[in-house]
């Protein structure tokens, strides 16, 4: 499996990180892609790549809620970072549009995520959106290149079926699903056939958003096998079959060449 998307850089795995990537390489997790936020984020995903380069990637991006004033400093200084080829990037994100908790945000969102759509056609790279309450608002900015989007994946999906119509029309992306889908209250479960095992990636969002049986602890990417094997059981596979689709989407995706 593939942990499509994991803070594993983040505070909240100081104390144990390294027992943290014991477990999920245990669990069968083969490979995590690690989402960055801000400039600030930029030197904890460095020390875990050049910690474990074979086992996880890094991407680089500002995400809608840590857009401020300073929004265009910090693009400035993503963009010298990927022209300099400073690390080793698979992707450009988390970025996108969030206004359930930055409203007053909304006009700085929509130029962020123009300018960072464009990156990925500067240097060849997948995106990774975050998207809350802003469906309209990021295809508003996607419509802006036409037939040239790049490819990308909007990640934690929860939208409804008429969301994925509308985003099919765009492009044929990829959804990432977490443990939001085991919640006894989600929806999300019921689009799966919407969006289709071959658009279909795994991941955590760790710390956050534990699925069942785990709910209400701090996640963490072994919990994958908990997602994979929920989905698998709504799709009507094998966990092992979602397992090597999901996988091979990832590596797709963010061009992985893992052993």
């Amino acid at each position: 499996m593939i942990d499509s998307h994991s803070h594993i850089y983040c505070d909240a795995f100081d104390d144990d990180r390294e027992e943290m990537l014991a477990r999920a390489r245990e669990a069968g997790v083969t490979h995590i892609v690690m989402p960055n936020e801000n400039v600030e984020s930029l030197a904890r995903l460095k020390a875990v790549l050049d910690a474990h380069p074979d086992y996880v990637s890094a991407t680089i991006g500002l995400h809608p809620e840590e857009i401020g004033d300073d929004f265009r400093d910090q693009l400035h200084t993503m963009h010298t970072m990927l022209t300099e080829r400073t690390m080793p990037f698979v992707a450009v994100g988390e970025i996108g549009i969030d206004l359930y908790w930055e409203q007053d945000k909304r006009e700085e969102q929509l130029e962020a995520l123009d300018t960072q759509l464009r990156w990925c056609k500067e240097f060849d790279l997948p995106f990774i959106i975050h998207c809350r309450e802003g469906v309209a608002e990021c295809l508003q900015v996607m419509d802006n290149f036409g037939e040239s989007l790049p490819q990308g994946v909007f990640h934690s999906f929860t939208g409804t079926p008429a969301d994925i119509e509308a985003i099919r029309k765009r492009g044929d992306f990829y959804f990432g699903v977490n443990g939001i889908v085991t919640f006894k209250k989600s929806e999300i479960k019921h689009n799966l056939p919407a969006i289709g095992l071959n658009r279909l990636l795994l991941e955590t969002d760790s710390p956050y958003l534990a699925p069942v049986p785990k709910r209400g602890k701090r996640n963490e990417s072994a919990f994958t096998t908990h997602v994979c094997d929920f989905v698998a059981a709504e799709m009507g596979i094998s966990a092992a079959e979602l397992d090597a689709i999901t996988t091979k989407n990832a590596q797709q995706l963010f061009k992985l060449k893992i052993n």
